[in-house]
């Protein structure tokens, strides 16, 4: 039994750095990809695909619980593959209806995907395996921000223009990635739950499949009736009111890093024929910052000296100074610029070393604060951890979302001054909040 579930840990690993490797790097991308087209009339944005996508996705949680207990998780995952496999396939021949529509169909496939990842990832652990199952997982899924845009970087660098023959190979290799990741999930065996479950319906043969599936709907939709009051309830507390300004910094800071960063180093100007290369070596540095401070952050805290808000307040100061080399080495009209590149001058000439270095620092900066907000939420609410993690993920997305719609439209400096603003008020409240657990601690009588 151990060995199928670890065996089962790691092909949903593998699964999800396959799907990802594909919808990560085509995220970092899909912006200068749409300003390249030349033999097509698309008049989509990458911005507002991604700030669909993400606002879908916080919405369509509240409902994709209830599905995954229905249909299962395994099946919701290859159903998840799918929509992921057709999003990357519309860049091989674009059009703004496909664009858009699976922009929509996206979102709603990665409520699905995550929730059905959550509830598989605890049917095949225990408690003194959960810890270990959840590290494989996510160290596979964050090498999914290297291999594509390692590819990114062979394919496009030294071409100051993307060809079409160029952006279909691209986005055929991701498709395929894809469509791999995808078909991994039907490799993915039973658990002794659904063992179990199936084991009972087989033993009651009147019992028709309509009928078995009708009382799953009823079990799982009275789950989300009461999940959905206890979310209710949450979002009332001092805690999670005084933790929302970080968790929407979270999404501001998703946006950019993920989508705005890499379009503003591939419309540099200054950086010439590397530029478009550029893209996606950022993106690897910013995958190697998210897994330096995922592990480090993660041996780090288990010493008590080296508390939650020394890791928040070294995420703001890290997120500071990157955000302040960007504003001097990057022009502030590229996240905005309809064309291919940019027409202003930063403050310094633009440096590859500096622009880089500032892709680290996005990346350590993100796993800084994640890692926390996990760790408190999962601290403060150890009985109520689903509903917790489902504001958080809401309150995320949606301000990823709202980033991703204005992202078009605003110079990059004031885009840099809104998460300078909400990231230091986002700390704050966390340092407040932390004091508040340190009060409630000093409070409890001793046994």
């Amino acid at each position: 039994m151990a060995d199928r579930r670890t065996y089962n840990v790691v092909v949903l690993g593998l699964g999800f750095l396959f799907i990802f490797t594909a919808f990560t790097t085509c995220g970092n991308v899909e912006q200068t990809v749409l300003k390249s087209l030349k033999n097509y009339t698309v008049n989509g944005s990458g911005y507002h695909s991604l700030g669909i996508i993400y606002g879908v996705f916080s919405f369509s949680n509240l409902i994709a619980p209830t599905i995954v207990s229905i249909i299962g998780a395994k099946c919701s995952m290859f159903l998840s593959g799918l929509l992921y496999s057709g999003y990357i396939a519309v860049f091989i021949i674009p059009s703004t209806w496909s664009f858009y529509l699976t922009s929509v169909l996206i979102g709603f496939g990665a409520a699905l995907l995550w929730t059905a990842q959550g509830h598989f990832l605890v049917e095949n652990s225990e408690a003194s395996t959960i810890n270990r199952n959840t590290g494989m997982f996510w160290a596979l899924l964050q090498c999914s921000m290297l291999f594509g845009n390692l590819y990114i970087y062979f394919g496009w660098n030294g071409s100051s223009e993307i060809s079409d023959i160029s952006r279909r190979n691209i986005f055929l290799f991701l498709l395929v990635a894809s469509v791999l990741g995808t078909l991994s999930f039907l490799a993915l065996r039973k658990s002794h739950h659904e063992e179990e479950m199936l084991s009972e319906e087989e033993g009651q043969p009147l019992l028709s499949a309509r009928t078995k599936y009708k009382n799953r709907a009823n079990t799982a939709l009275q789950d989300t009736k009461s999940e959905f009051k206890t979310i209710l309830q949450l979002l009332k507390t001092k805690t999670i009111m005084l933790l929302s300004p970080c968790m929407a910094y979270s999404g501001l800071e998703l946006c950019f890093y993920s989508g705005v960063y890499g379009t503003c180093i591939g419309a540099t100007t200054h950086f010439g024929e590397a530029a478009k290369g550029l893209i996606g070596i950022s993106g690897i540095v910013v995958g190697l910052g998210e897994i330096v401070g995922g592990g480090l952050f993660g041996l780090l805290c288990k010493n008590s000296r080296f508390r939650r808000t020394s890791v928040v307040f070294l995420g703001m100061i890290v997120h500071f100074i990157a955000s302040y080399l960007i504003f001097l080495n990057i022009p502030d009209d590229a996240p905005v610029v309809y064309e291919t590149t940019t027409q202003k001058s930063p403050y310094l000439t633009p440096s590859v070393s500096i622009a880089l270095l500032c892709s680290f620092l996005l990346g350590l900066g993100d796993s800084c604060f994640n890692t926390q907000l996990y760790s408190i939420l999962g601290n403060v609410y150890a009985e109520q951890s689903t509903p917790a993690f489902a504001i958080f993920k809401f309150i995320q997305s949606v301000c990823a979302a709202v980033a991703f719609f204005y992202s078009g439209y605003l110079l990059l400096t004031w885009q840099l001054l809104l998460m300078v603003i909400l990231g230091f008020t986002g700390t704050l409240c966390f340092f407040v909040v932390e004091r508040m657990q340190d009060f409630f601690v000093e409070d409890m009588p001793e046994d």
